[in-house]
């Protein structure tokens, strides 16, 4: 593939002998990989024997990551039902590697901080097991929402899909994450090999963009970080400007952090180089006035990792584990609530109106549902206009923040009816609700998800789940032996 100018003679100068090689992977095939939905499955185990029998696909596992498969690029997972019931998500195998650093726990307060389209989000929420708050945000409106289109497929219920900018974001949430990831809009220098279209994009003045939005970016995150709390960095680009310089500048600038190896790194990935960190650094430019200082720190870039394409089967990708002392700073900001926005962007009704919904609500959980589902999920009722959602009972107060999806989307509060939402099908199980209709094989399914109508047992009446091998699809309503199909028109595929 071409790849410009600019970009090579900076690599040869990088790598030297080991160029060679470097370039070489890109007369190679990029890697395709899948991780499958623990949310969706009860073990490994039964993933890769439902998979067998279902999908038939030729599966290797992906070594950084437990849930992660290499297939074959002439598959097209994609285009099975089973996507669009949230049991795998589509991801590059490199691309796997920043939240296993991150390491998540169920319990854990965790932020995405860049998290369009979802992938590392919904990896994160599966480690999480439905248990503590992930918020997720993306600075850009239109990526934002297909980031809650994801968080919705793979039938997340903790997570908050936030649409604001990081210094907003630092001011509303002072010291309030156990666990952030960074995963930093950069030059996508490592994608080169999988989106030709970066390559053709590339530019010097572009990469030197990146490394200055990163630095503000990075700098908001460490005032949302709680003493003792991880920060994990990652770009996918081979810029040093974007990923030592960058990390060697933070450290500089804030003695609280120091960089920690991971089990994970260690075992699979290359190391950052320290060498790399001062290239082009002089005391006499204003952005380089304590280059002494950071040359101090570029020894520890040894602990930051990098991810070649030449080395491992994956694409290039850059990580940084980063660790709060657990003494903290005071004065980061108001809360959410003094976050300076004078319109509300969180229109919650009062109380009554709340109250009300909930009735609605409760009175389709006894038709429809076997047990109140509020017994395994914590939180709090809000409204959004028609919309009623179940919060995270960890989330602070949304008013100020520009919200995409306020934790659980339960449904729809109509004039004398409730109508349960597509979230609320994804995320319960068949045991969950009093009446299921599993269609048999894809074929069905397909049609299904294509809107058309389908054939029931007589016995049914009302709301019923619609599941594929035991995976949750969406919702249909039966009456005369007929189930009209409730798939949102907007999600309808044709295949």
């Amino acid at each position: 593939m071409d790849l410009p100018e600019a970009f090579c003679q900076r690599m040869q100068g990088l790598l030297g002998e080991e160029a060679e090689e470097f370039f070489g992977a890109y007369g190679k095939g990029r890697e395709y990989g899948l991780r499958y939905n623990p949310l969706k499955f009860t073990s490994k185990k039964e993933f890769e024997e439902k998979q067998q029998k279902e999908l038939g696909y030729e599966l290797s596992p992906v070594p950084w990551c437990a849930e992660g498969y290499y297939y074959i690029g002439a598959r097209q997972p994609g285009k099975h039902p089973w996507h669009e019931a949230g049991a795998y998500y589509i991801q590059e195998p490199s691309a796997m590697s920043a939240a296993e650093l991150l390491g998540a726990l169920p319990g854990d307060v965790v932020c995405d901080l860049c998290a369009a389209p979802g992938g590392k989000t919904t990896q994160i929420a599966g480690k999480m097991q439905g248990q503590g708050l992930l918020v997720a945000n993306e600075f850009y409106a239109s990526r934002a929402k297909v980031l809650a289109q994801n968080v919705e497929r793979l039938c997340i219920a903790n997570t908050v899909v936030l649409n604001e900018p990081t210094d907003h974001l630092a001011q509303a949430f002072p010291e309030f994450f156990d666990r952030i990831l960074v995963d930093a809009p950069c030059s996508g220098e490592g994608m080169f090999r999988k989106e030709p279209r970066a390559a053709q994009e590339w530019s010097e003045e572009n990469v030197a963009l990146c490394a200055g939005r990163q630095q503000g970016i990075l700098e908001h995150a460490a005032k949302m970080l709680k003493p003792g709390g991880v920060l994990v960095y990652s770009t996918c680009t081979f810029a040093p400007e974007e990923n030592e310089q960058n990390i060697c500048r933070f450290l500089q600038e804030h003695a609280d952090f120091s960089l920690e190896r991971t089990e994970v790194g260690e075992q699979y990935f290359s190391h950052g180089r320290a060498e790399w960190a001062d290239m082009g650094c002089r005391k006499e430019d204003a952005s380089c006035s304590n280059a002494d200082a950071r040359c101090a720190q570029a020894g520890e870039l040894a602990k930051a990792y990098r991810l070649w394409p030449h080395k491992l089967c994956g694409e290039g990708h850059f990580l940084a584990r980063l660790r709060k002392a657990q003494i903290g700073c005071e004065g980061y900001g108001a809360s959410a609530g003094k976050a300076g926005r004078k319109k509300k962007r969180c229109l919650v009704k009062k109380e009554a109106y709340i109250e009300e919904a909930k009735a609605g609500f409760y009175k389709f959980q006894e038709e429809a549902l076997q047990a109140d589902i509020s017994e395994r999920l914590r939180g709090r009722y809000v409204l959004f206009a028609q919309e009623l959602y179940l919060l995270p009972e960890e989330m602070k107060d949304l008013t100020g923040l520009k919200v995409v999806r306020a934790g659980l989307h339960l449904g729809t509060c109509k004039k004398n009816r409730f109508q349960p939402s597509h979230a609320l099908a994804l995320y319960l199980r068949p045991q969950d609700v009093r009446q299921c209709v599993d269609l048999a094989g894809s074929g069905e399914a397909l049609k299904y998800l294509h809107g058309e109508t389908v054939v029931c047992d007589g016995a049914l009446k009302g709301w019923a789940l619609v599941c594929v091998n035991g995976l949750s699809l969406g919702w249909g309503k039966a009456q005369g032996g007929v189930l009209k199909n409730h798939y949102p028109k907007g999600l309808r595929i044709c295949y």
